[in-house]
């Protein structure tokens, strides 16, 4: 697969290809989802937008899920949600119809995520989406994975809103996400101090970043990594985060 092939991929597309087995690491993690569950107020009914597997749903609401990828919606767990097939710049509700639309981790992968925030102001009072801020150009040196070894990632964003933009489309405010040091979902960012995970296939596999940089520049950043492990080197550059219980990585909630 050449590098950039699946970046271009729909949503639905790329999890069908690369979502198998997506439960092994990616789970809710309790703190940040106390944080998504605050910001719902008191919200009764749930739109849950780009849904996955069902992290991060709230139990003790009326939830309704949205995820285009099949292969995503069969690693549901029974007893969860219903779940409609759909995107999310095309929502197949009347408007106003839910007291709350969340999203989490997946505005990144929606062709158009500003028509797609949109949809779900349409159809909901409340809005909360967890995604991240790339709007400043030294974002890729906030995080040593991709200061150090993962620059392509910066390419995956080329092009796409800005934070300000995409709060600025639906009114919303922008919350910081701290990441606790022993998060327990998986997500790109999620083992900042705990750099061996990165070489873990399993690990990268529940992660999209890996697959849509392609194979060539993944293989060479876990080699970097695997290298300056055995050496020191990497915790000699990043020895401030030892004693760190969260990070600040650029994560936002944004809350309409």
């Amino acid at each position: 697969m050449a590098t950039g092939e699946v970046g271009d991929m729909p949503d639905g597309q790329l999890y069908d290809t690369i979502g198998a087995g997506y439960t092994v690491t990616r789970r809710t993690e309790p703190r940040i989802a106390a944080q998504v569950w605050a910001a719902l107020g008191d919200a009764r009914t749930v739109l849950n937008v780009g849904a996955g597997t069902g992290s991060y749903e709230p139990a003790d609401r009326d939830v309704t899920a949205v995820e285009p990828s099949a292969l995503m919606r069969a690693q549901r767990p029974a007893g969860a949600a219903p779940c409609v097939a759909a995107v999310a710049e095309s929502l197949p509700f009347a408007d106003q119809a839910f007291d709350a639309a969340m999203a989490f981790a997946t505005l990144h992968h929606w062709r158009d995520p500003i028509a797609g925030l949109r949809e779900m102001r349409r159809v909901a009072r409340l809005v909360v989406v967890f995604t991240h801020d790339t709007s400043d150009a030294g974002w890729l040196h906030r995080f040593w994975l991709t200061r150090d070894y993962l620059p392509e990632a910066g390419t995956l964003v080329a092009g796409r809103p800005s934070l300000e933009e995409l709060a600025g489309a639906i009114g919303a405010r922008a919350e910081p996400v701290p990441i606790p040091w022993d998060c327990a979902d998986g997500f790109f960012e999620a083992y900042w101090r705990r750099p061996d995970a990165y070489l873990d296939e399993n690990v990268r596999r529940g992660v999209s970043v890996w697959a849509r940089v392609g194979p060539e520049a993944e293989q060479r950043a876990v080699r970097g990594l695997r290298d300056d492990l055995a050496s020191g080197r990497w915790a000699e550059r990043n020895r401030e985060l030892a004693g760190l219980d969260a990070a600040e990585l650029g994560l936002r909630l944004l809350i309409v």
